[in-house]
């Protein structure tokens, strides 16, 4: 991870006030071909209710929201924890929305939030991570950090453009965990 880029944790109030970068960032991502759920072109208000669903999420404890910045203090990219699982599953959380804005790329961005979203997943008590992604060079990112394919779906989602693409999925076992058949 590169010493200059701080992670850190956004509560609903930071994610209104961090909003319109948030919305850059998504929006940017989305221009530039990543399939995060979006369609291109991405509207701005499209953006910012997404926006406010994930602080909706944030505010209620079902979702942790991390956020890189570079040295001058720029949020450079996201990524979420989901943790509101269902009662047999409080051993697990799904990672989700990897975003780096093309502008902080090859910068280790991804892998600090990547880290940082596994830290914050132990800390919850969860060791168990799931993940998908269309985008190879996400998936080179999860490999080189020990996450193992699970397997692919073909034509599982649509790339911003509409076009039909796979989706891989990924997991990996975090620390150490209970042994088995205990809870957590």
């Amino acid at each position: 991870m590169s010493a200059h880029i701080e992670v850190r944790s956004l509560d609903a109030p930071a994610i209104g006030v961090a909003r319109g970068r948030l919305r850059e960032i998504l929006i940017d991502c989305v221009e530039h071909g990543a399939s995060v759920g979006f369609l291109a072109p991405l509207a701005a208000a499209d953006a910012d209710a997404y926006w406010e669903s994930v602080e909706r999420a944030v505010a209620g404890g079902r979702r942790i929201l991390l956020a890189a910045a570079e040295p001058d203090g720029q949020l450079a990219g996201t990524v979420q924890l989901d943790v509101d699982t269902l009662p047999n599953q409080p051993h697990r959380a799904t990672v989700s929305k990897l975003l780096v804005h093309t502008a902080a790329r090859r910068r280790g961005v991804g892998e600090a939030l990547i880290e940082g979203v596994e830290r914050a997943a132990l800390r919850e008590g969860r060791w168990l991570l799931t993940l998908d992604t269309a985008t190879a060079e996400a998936a080179r990112i999860y490999v080189r950090m020990g996450w193992s394919l699970a397997g692919e779906i073909p034509d599982y989602a649509m790339n911003p453009n509409g076009s039909l693409t796979a989706t891989a999925f990924y997991w990996k076992k975090l620390g150490a965990q209970p042994s088995e058949g205990s809870a957590r």
